[in-house]
């Protein structure tokens, strides 16, 4: 039973370290966590989708508006916060990534 739970939470830690690692690591443990539905893993899925998302639109605003040193704050915030979700993902915590965890967590409720 201890064996079970220990490999169930080390299952988890990976996959949640794994969502962290590009946008195919987040594919990959959704497409995993699609059939387990572990709520650990579902919530750091949620956390980088957030930051993707984030990402994409600081792209496409670019791309219209270029932006310069404002795009280079942007994407060096997300980069920090990406580190914080990863270090979270390590340390088994499910506590939001600062300033827009929360919004990922209601927005992304279905992932």
């Amino acid at each position: 039973m201890i064996y079970n739970i220990l490999r169930m939470d080390k299952e988890s830690k990976t996959l949640a370290i794994i969502t962290y690692i590009t946008i195919f690591g987040t594919l990959i443990a959704l497409i995993i966590n699609w059939r387990k539905r572990n709520s650990f893993v579902s919530f750091h899925i949620r956390q980088m989708v957030g930051l993707v998302f984030f990402l994409f639109v600081l792209e496409f605003i670019n791309g219209i508006f270029p932006l310069g040193f404002v795009n280079i704050f942007f994407r060096s915030l997300l980069f920090v916060l990406w580190v914080i979700g990863l270090f979270r993902a390590i340390n088994l915590s499910t506590k939001p990534i600062p300033i827009i965890g929360d919004f990922f967590q209601r927005w992304f409720v279905n992932l």
